[in-house]
């Protein structure tokens, strides 16, 4: 877990301590469902120059972050996913500016990790997951 001192640095997490099992259980089920999608947009994304960092917005209710790119129920998955990248975080102020180097050198390989921002309850953060092997 990464911690800083400052609250701007919210949300600088990968693979927080505070997601449970049980959550990371039902992101993890439900993102095989969708994984070859979001690594095909992770590579559009990149391809396109974009962004070198794309990020996921995985949410099951509305939430101002990214484009909606898979609504919830489309490919049989209960969350909503939308496309994003660092730059909107950093806008939005959801990464301090101070952070935003920390970030990017804990921001795991885009062909074999998505990095998703879920928001559940009252959870927020960034998680990595492998994508599945083919």
């Amino acid at each position: 877990m990464i911690n800083h001192s400052n609250e701007n640095t919210l949300l600088d997490d990968a693979n927080s301590y505070d997601v449970n099992k049980q959550l990371m259980g039902e992101i993890s089920s439900d993102f095989v469902k969708v994984a070859d999608q979001l690594k095909e947009a992770s590579y559009q994304i990149r391809k396109r120059g974009f962004s070198d960092y794309p990020v996921f917005v995985a949410s099951r209710r509305e939430v101002p972050v990214g484009q909606l790119l898979i609504g919830a129920t489309e490919l049989e998955n209960k969350w909503n996913y939308k496309a994003s990248f660092v730059d909107e975080f950093i806008q939005r102020a959801l990464i301090g500016p101070e952070s935003v180097e920390l970030w990017k050198e804990n921001y795991k390989t885009p062909d074999e990790y998505c990095c998703l921002f879920v928001v559940h309850g009252d959870f927020a953060g960034f998680v990595y997951i492998p994508y599945p092997e083919d």
